[in-house]
């Protein structure tokens, strides 16, 4: 078993650990995400829901992506921080916020997603791989 990852939302309310390593990190620039980033990309780390637990209470908002699919986007009802979403499309992943982590060196973007969405003065690593929508795949790690 690799070195626990753990993290919480800004108040400490909800706390959450994974018993392992993310399996892809990546940006995202599609418009969900620049809504939930502050108008910039989200950086995400993904992980297998399996080996995940959470303690604390949770808030949850139901949308439709860009890409078509379902996410289940969760929060800390108490402070508002944005923790984790899964898609419908692939629901035995979690994919959690990199800035709620314990350690946020726990890895930086291997990839960027949904360039197309990106505004002209957003930073797009052209040294990473990139799409300019929903990748057919996770890269793993």
């Amino acid at each position: 078993m690799s070195k626990p990852v753990t993290g919480r939302c800004f108040c400490g309310a909800v706390r959450f650990e994974f018993d392992h390593a993310p399996i892809a990190v990546r940006a995202c620039w599609c418009r969900d995400c620049q809504y939930l980033a502050t108008g910039n990309a989200s950086v995400n780390a993904i992980f297998r829901t399996e080996g995940f637990n959470v303690t604390g209470e949770v808030g949850e908002y139901v949308s439709t992506a860009e890409s078509g699919n379902i996410m289940r986007r969760r929060f800390c009802p108490r402070c508002g921080t944005h923790l984790f979403s899964q898609s419908s499309a692939r629901p035995e992943l979690m994919v959690v916020r990199v800035g709620a982590l314990d350690d946020r060196e726990v890895g930086g973007p291997q990839s960027v997603i949904w360039t197309k969405s990106a505004p002209s003065w957003g930073f797009v690593d052209r040294d990473l791989p990139h799409s300019a929508g929903q990748p057919a795949s996770i890269p793993r790690k």
